[in-house]
């Protein structure tokens, strides 16, 4: 029996799901699709459970977003064989092959599943039976990619043509069809042909095949790919649980798909057909149509009520969102921001982020929630020399040693007990008692029990950026005496 590798890719930045979706908590990492509370990227990876040797997953991030990857493999009981952490973006070429090199380090020769992490699939037995049937090609040498069946002549998606036509959709899945050719985003006119030739599929970015055929295909086709990747790994660093590629060798590598790389140029390539209720919830819109709809065709998330409203998208992460005799609307309420929009017009959202990137709107790109190796932090009002924050500590975790010059700190506990160190001394601070952390002082909060601490943090002082944090000791690799870094 073949092992099974899936490659968790979770880049990029969903900006099409703004509010929510931003570069600091990007799309992939949000409870958006079905009732329960897991997250796209926990659906990729739950998803896979049953196919035959299947091992745990290498998952690669940007290293910004490690925390919440680890935390949210913890959080369905995966340990994974390695998170990568990439020091920039360079598109899925320099990723696939940082994987394909990682999994064959130790010798060994597996089957890489290429997965996005924040596709929707709603038939996951499907799903599995189509890889299934994908895993001899691709242990023979094949490079199996995934075609989505049309359901519709999209112009948002590339599309793959077969060698031959494709089985219709009754019965087992279909063997892998040599490919043809790769096409671009094409016209509506032009999609309904392909549709009418039965031999045209949508380009999913999802592969199946050996990690040692990848690398042959990458070493013929994008040699200077494989060199950067190599030389990476070969300077990368242990962070934690973590491998860091090193920042110089991978920023000279070319930022470029598999699909331009690879898939385009090789005879070695083959197309599954894959009908399983795929979506890349590429935007509202396309998460309110694969959403399960009431009987007016709403999708409702969190506090909401509505009247008289008809094929709407409601979502409310905070307040009571109400919906009154409304139709063919996306709202959408966070923590700082309020979208209101006609779902036809759900694609120009990314302009909307543009111009606020423009702007140096921080809303643009982070909420007001932060999330930080230890837990988060919320901004809850601020006025001139003050502020204050609601602080979340999880269970055995601790904040550094730190220090600032500018600024003091009143800690207030509401939940749970928090062990308090200032100035070399220990204090236990537990519900309903507070602390206070003079300018100036060494200071450290740990969690030692088994909920997660909250505590209100009021601060006050001339300065009150982030970045007045001079550390002196950290368990998360953020440490450098004298450092003003978060």
């Amino acid at each position: 029996m073949a092992a099974l590798v899936p490659v968790i890719l979770c880049g990029g930045t969903g900006t099409r799901l703004w509010p929510l979706s931003r570069a600091s908590y990007p799309k992939q990492y949000w409870a958006l699709a079905g009732a329960g509370e897991e997250t796209l990227l926990q659906q990729t990876q739950q998803r896979l459970a049953g196919i035959a040797g299947l091992q745990p997953p290498l998952l690669i991030c940007n290293e910004d977003h490690r925390f919440i990857v680890a935390e949210q493999m913890r959080q369905i009981g995966i340990e994974p064989a390695g998170i990568l952490l990439e020091p920039m973006g360079r598109n899925t070429a320099p990723a696939v092959a940082v994987a394909a090199l990682q999994a064959t380090a130790g010798g060994d020769d597996p089957l890489l599943l290429v997965l996005a992490a924040d596709h929707v699939i709603r038939d996951a037995a499907a799903f599995r039976a189509t890889v299934a049937a994908g895993m001899a090609a691709a242990e023979a040498g094949q490079l199996v990619t995934f075609g989505i069946v049309p359901t519709a002549p999209e112009t948002g998606y590339g599309y793959i043509e077969a060698a031959e036509a494709l089985q219709a959709s009754a019965g087992a899945p279909q063997q892998p069809v040599p490919i043809a050719r790769f096409v671009e985003k094409p016209d509506r006119a032009t999609a309904e042909q392909f549709l009418a030739t039965g031999r045209f599929t949508w380009n999913s970015g999802m592969f199946l095949f050996k990690a040692s055929a990848i690398l042959s295909e990458l070493e013929r086709l994008a040699p200077e790919v494989v060199s950067a990747c190599r030389s990476a790994l070969e300077h990368d660093s242990t962070d934690l649980d973590f491998l860091r590629l090193e920042r110089e060798a991978f920023a000279g590598c070319p930022n470029v798909a598999i699909d331009v790389a690879v898939m385009e140029k090789t005879d070695r390539g083959a197309v599954l057909p894959l009908e399983a209720g795929w979506s890349d919830v590429g935007s509202w819109s396309a998460l309110w149509e694969t959403a399960d709809q009431d009987a007016s065709g709403n999708v409702l998330r969190g506090r909401v009520i509505h009247e008289d409203a008809r094929n709407c998208y409601l979502r409310s992460e905070h307040r009571l969102v109400v919906g009154l005799g409304v139709e063919d609307l996306v709202v959408v309420e966070t923590d700082d921001v309020v979208l209101v929009a006609h779902r036809d017009r759900a694609q120009d959202i990314k302009g909307i982020v543009g111009l606020l990137e423009k702007e140096g709107a921080p809303e643009s790109k982070a909420h007001r929630r932060i999330y930080r190796p230890w837990g988060s932090y919320d901004g809850v009002t601020e006025g001139e020399r003050w502020q204050v924050k609601k602080i979340i500590v999880n269970p055995g975790a601790s904040l550094s040693l730190q220090m600032h010059h500018h600024r003091a700190e009143h800690w207030i506990v509401v939940k749970g007990t928090a062990v308090v160190e200032k100035n070399g001394v220990e204090e236990l601070v537990g519900e309903n008692q507070s602390t206070y952390i003079p300018l100036g002082a060494r200071h450290r909060l740990t969690n030692p029990g088994k909920i997660p601490v909250e505590m209100i943090e009021v601060q006050s002082g001339t300065y009150l950026g982030e970045d007045d944090i001079v550390r002196f000791e950290d368990r998360y690799g953020r440490s450098d005496v004298g450092a003003v870094r978060v």
